[in-house]
C-alpha cells in the first residue's frame, strides 16, 4: 500500500474504507475488483488494459479522491472534478457499467453518422470524473497513447467564462503520472474551502463513530498533506516565476484573501497577470467576481489587462475610485454598467459610468434598470415563498431592487 504505513496499519486502514494508490488517499474506497469482472471490462476494449489500471481494481474497485486538478483546455484555465473513481453497483453519476455502456452507445452514434461501422470495441474506457460533467479516461487503444489518460469537461454555452463548448485535455501519459498531477491547492487544515476538508470529516468521522484510533488517522492526514503544494519557498526564494503553475497557485491566493501587497509582490518577481486564472477570466475580473478590490487596485497599478466588461463583474458596492481607474484604463461604459453599480449601492460609481457613456444613457439605462428590477423582483417573489434559493438572501434582493427604483439619471 505505502511505504509509510505498517502492514497492520494497511490492514487497519481498509478495515475503514481507507487505501493509497500512487501516493494518493482514497476514501470510501470499494473492495477489490474481480479477476472475472476485469476480463468482462477487457473485452469490452480495443487494446489491452495498462497495468497501473489492473494494479488499482486489484486494490479498490472504485471510490472516493478529494484532491485539486487543473489543466487547458480551449485556452481556459479549468479545474477539473476527479473526485470519483466508478464502480459497478453505485448510483448512476458513479456506475462503471453504466459509464461503459453511455461510451458505446456514443461510439455507435459517431460511427453511423460518419457511414462507418464501429468494431464494438472502445479506444478510451471511463474511469472516473464527477457527476454528468467531469470524465476521466484512459486510452486503451494499441499505439503510442495506449495508457494515456485524458481528462472531458462539458460545456456551458452562454456562462460568462466558461468553456462555451466540450473540451478534451491530457492529463499525464499513464495513471501513476495522473496521481502525481493531483494535488492540495490549499491546506484543509487552515482552509475551510480546501478540496482536502472531505477528507479531514471522513477521518473524525471514522474516529468518533467506528473506532478508529486517532493516532492512526493523525498519521494519514499526514501522509495526505503531502500533496500540499507550496508556492510560498519558491517565492521567498525568488524562483517562483521559474513556475507557472505555483505562480497562478499565488496569484489566486491573493485575490482570494484579497492580498494587494502579495499582489505586488508578485508583480515585482515579474509574474504574468495577462493569462487567464479562472475559467477564460483573467486576474482583475477573478478580482472583480470576488470583490477583492484592494487586489484589483493592485493588479490596476501593475498594468494587467481590462477587460471591455470589467464593469458588468460588480456584485457588491464597488468604490468610485475604482471604477473611474477602470474606465480609464479601457472598461467600457455602458446602460449595464451604470446598473450594476446602482443595483449594488453605489450610485456616485454609476454616475461616473453614465457621464462616460455620453448621449442617450437615460434612456438607455432606464430600459436596463427596468429588466434589471424585474427579475431581482421575481427573485424576491420566489425566495418568500419558498421556492428559491438566492445567495442574497430577500432582505439583499429587496434593496436591489430598491437602489435601482429610487436612482434617477
Amino acid at each position: 500500500m505505502s511505504e509509510f504505513f505498517t502492514a497492520g496499519e494497511t490492514q487497519a486502514l481498509r478495515e475503514h474504507g481507507i487505501v493509497v494508490f500512487a501516493d494518493r488517499v482514497l476514501i470510501d474506497a470499494q473492495p477489490p475488483m474481480s479477476d472475472a469482472r476485469i476480463a468482462e471490462v477487457a473485452a469490452a476494449c480495443e487494446g489491452p488494459l495498462p497495468s497501473e489500471l489492473l494494479d488499482l481494481w486489484r486494490l479498490t474497485a472504485g471510490g472516493e479522491l478529494a484532491y485539486d486538478l487543473r489543466a487547458q483546455m480551449d485556452g481556459n484555465e479549468e479545474a477539473l472534478s476527479w473526485s470519483e473513481l466508478f464502480y459497478d453497483g453505485s448510483d448512476q453519476y458513479r456506475d462503471l457499467q453504466g459509464w461503459i455502456e453511455h461510451e458505446q452507445e456514443c461510439a455507435q452514434e459517431a460511427a453511423a453518422e460518419d457511414g462507418a461501422t464501429w468494431n464494438g470495441k472502445l479506444r478510451y474506457l471511463p474511469i472516473g470524473g464527477f457527476e454528468y460533467c467531469d470524465r476521466i479516461y484512459v486510452a486503451v487503444e494499441p499505439g503510442p497513447r495506449a495508457g494515456g489518460v485524458v481528462a472531458w469537461k462539458q460545456g456551458l454555452p452562454g456562462w460568462t467564462h466558461t468553456l462555451q463548448q466540450d473540451g478534451i485535455a491530457t492529463i499525464a501519459p499513464d495513471l501513476h503520472s495522473a496521481f502525481a498531477a493531483l494535488c492540495l491547492e490549499t491546506d484543509p487544515e487552515e482552509d475551510q474551502d480546501s478540496t482536502g476538508l472531505r477528507v479531514l470529516e471522513y477521518l473524525d468521522e471514522r474516529v468518533s463513530d467506528h473506532g478508529m484510533p486517532q493516532a492512526l488517522a493523525d498519521r494519514v492526514a499526514a501522509f495526505y498533506r503531502r500533496a500540499l503544494v507550496d508556492w510560498r519557498g519558491p517565492l521567498e526564494a525568488g524562483t517562483l516565476t521559474g513556475s507557472p503553475n505555483l505562480a497562478s497557485l499565488a496569484l489566486q491566493h491573493a485575490v482570494a484573501q484579497d492580498d494587494a501587497a502579495l499582489v505586488r509582490r508578485l508583480a515585482a518577481l515579474g509574474v504574468r497577470f495577462d493569462a487567464p486564472l479562472r475559467g477564460s477570466a483573467q486576474p482583475l475580473d477573478v478580482a472583480l467576481m470576488q470583490h477583492a478590490y484592494a487586489a484589483a487596485e493592485a493588479l490596476l497599478e501593475a498594468g494587467a489587462p481590462v477587460s471591455p466588461t470589467a464593469i458588468h463583474r460588480f456584485d457588491r458596492e464597488p468604490p468610485s475610485g475604482l471604477v473611474a481607474r477602470l474606465l480609464a484604463q479601457g472598461a467600457v461604459a455602458d446602460a449595464l454598467g451604470v446598473a450594476r453599480c446602482v443595483a449594488c449601492g453605489s450610485p456616485e460609481a454609476a454616475r461616473l459610468v453614465a457621464q462616460a457613456c455620453g448621449e442617450g444613457i437615460a434612456q438607455a439605462y432606464a430600459e436596463v434598470r427596468d429588466s434589471m428590477a424585474t427579475r431581482y423582483q421575481e427573485d424576491l417573489r420566489r425566495v418568500r415563498s419558498g421556492k428559491l434559493g438566492h445567495y442574497l438572501g430577500a432582505d439583499g434582493l429587496a434593496a436591489r431592487v430598491a437602489n435601482l427604483r429610487g436612482f434617477s439619471l
